[in-house]
This record gives structure tokens, C-alpha cells and sequence, in this order.
């Protein structure tokens, strides 16, 4: 093989990497993307990104959405990440749970986890209701301005709480800002078991999440049920807040937690 075949072939693959990588970038960028987006978006033939999006979801990479031919990020990038396998068991029970749980509230459900002083979007299932959702798979999200994030610092003992907090950034006028306010709303979790939050992280959006525990009780994840604030007003999150609650102690049940 002479030296320029060598060069053509290695120069080839190492622009199927950059584009797989683009086709990453892409989906992280905007939650989920068609075969024909990416293909423009990389400036090449159909053909050549469905082929590039066929391999990547062969490793778990990218997967397709509920809606078929569109595409997201998958589970596969957690092993990439350095995901413990108690992580990609959440996800893996959690699934048929989150599905049916979006299908009864009609709401798109997700599930996270603390990360980097951060709620780490795992999963998420779009509801009925939910026209294109935001997608936040592999997002950090706030803890002190989402349900999810106070679930999980309810499982933190009080040092470990104080560790993680830093500077409370406001992100709407709602936000808790105040350590000693964010303190008490934790409490308030533990007592009840689930936490809500309203136009928190933005105007417009409520969340309720719930613990999901390990074997041991411990909190390792959270559920939660989202949507926009005219539509899960009181009556409805106290609606949503029963199904959820219920689904996420399946999904605990799932991995080891309690007797039934």
C-alpha cells in the first residue's frame, strides 16, 4: 500500500470522526435533530449522516426518539462519561416507569441525579401534552432552582448540604436566593416526599419530583413530572404529584428498596 492510499484512508476516517463528533455536538445542542438536519447541518449527502447516525446508535451513543426518524442523545455516552452501573440501572428500570407515568400525566417525566455540585439529566420521556419539549439529557441543571435538585439534596446530610452550597444565583424572581429559606424547602422534602417548583428555574415552568431510592433507602435519584404553569396548576400537580410519587417508589421497589 503506497503512502498517499494510507493518507487518503486515514485522512477518510478521521473525518467520519469529526462528523460523528459534529453529529454529538449537534444533538447536545438542541436536544434532537432528523437525519436530514444533521446532514445539512454537516454539509453532506443523507446518505452519508444516516450512515454516521446508524453507528452511533449501534454503541448506544444517539437513539431514536418516540417520534421515529428523529434523533437524541443516548444512554451509551453515560458508560463514556464514567457512569457508575448504579446509574445506568436508574435508567434502565426507570424507563417502562417514566413511560407510562408521561403517558397517564400527559407531561414530559425525567430522571436525575447529583453530579458536579449539579442535577445530571439522565433520561426523559415527553407526555402527550408536551409540544417539543426541551430535551435535558445529559444537562447540569441547578439544585437550589428545580424539584429535582431539592429531591436530591434531601438526601444529603446537613454538612454535606452545606459543602454543596455556594452562591444561590437567582434565575427568575421566584428562585430561592436565601441558604436558610433553601434549608427549610429541604426539610419540607424529607417530611413530605417530594418537592415542587414553580417559575423557579423559568417563568412559565413547574416542576414535582420525588426520591428513588437504592436497596439501602438512600436517595440516589430523583423523577420528576414537568410541564408549563397554566397547565399544572394546583389541582393538577397535586394530581401529578400522586401518580409520581407512586412511580418513583415502583421504580425504588425496581432496585431493592422496601417490601412489597
Amino acid at each position: 500500500m503506497s503512502n498517499g492510499v494510507a493518507e487518503s484512508e486515514t485522512t477518510g476516517t478521521v473525518q467520519s470522526v469529526d462528523r460523528a463528533l459534529s453529529i454529538l455536538e449537534n444533538l447536545a445542542r438542541h436536544g434532537e435533530a432528523g437525519v436530514t438536519d444533521l446532514a445539512r447541518d454537516l454539509g453532506v449527502h443523507k446518505s452519508t449522516a444516516f450512515r454516521l447516525v446508524a453507528t452511533l446508535e449501534t454503541h448506544g451513543l444517539v437513539e431514536q426518539t418516540e417520534d421515529r426518524g428523529k434523533y437524541r442523545l443516548g444512554v451509551g455516552l453515560l458508560r463514556l462519561a464514567g457512569a457508575t452501573t448504579a446509574r445506568l440501572d436508574v435508567v434502565q428500570e426507570a424507563r417502562p416507569v417514566c413511560r407510562k407515568l408521561a403517558a397517564d400525566t400527559g407531561e414530559t417525566v425525567n430522571i436525575a441525579v447529583l453530579a458536579d455540585r449539579a442535577a445530571l439529566y439522565l433520561d426523559q420521556v415527553a407526555g402527550s401534552s408536551a409540544l417539543q419539549p426541551h430535551n435535558w439529557v445529559g444537562q447540569h441543571i441547578p439544585l437550589h432552582a428545580t424539584a429535582n435538585g431539592k429531591v436530591l439534596m434531601s438526601g444529603l446530610g446537613a454538612d454535606e448540604l452545606d459543602d454543596l452550597l455556594g452562591s444561590l444565583q437567582a434565575y427568575t424572581d421566584m428562585t430561592i436566593t436565601k441558604k436558610g429559606q433553601l434549608r427549610a424547602e429541604v426539610d419540607g422534602v424529607r417530611r413530605d416526599g417530594y418537592a415542587v417548583a414553580v417559575d423557579e428555574l423559568e417563568v412559565g415552568l413547574t416542576a414535582v419530583a420525588a426520591p428513588i431510592r437504592n436497596a439501602h433507602g438512600d436517595v440516589i435519584a430523583s423523577m420528576s413530572v414537568s410541564g408549563p404553569t397554566f397547565r399544572l396548576h394546583d389541582e393538577a400537580v397535586a394530581s401529578a404529584t400522586e401518580l409520581l410519587v407512586e412511580a418513583a417508589t415502583e421504580v425504588s421497589h425496581r432496585l431493592g428498596w422496601g417490601h412489597r
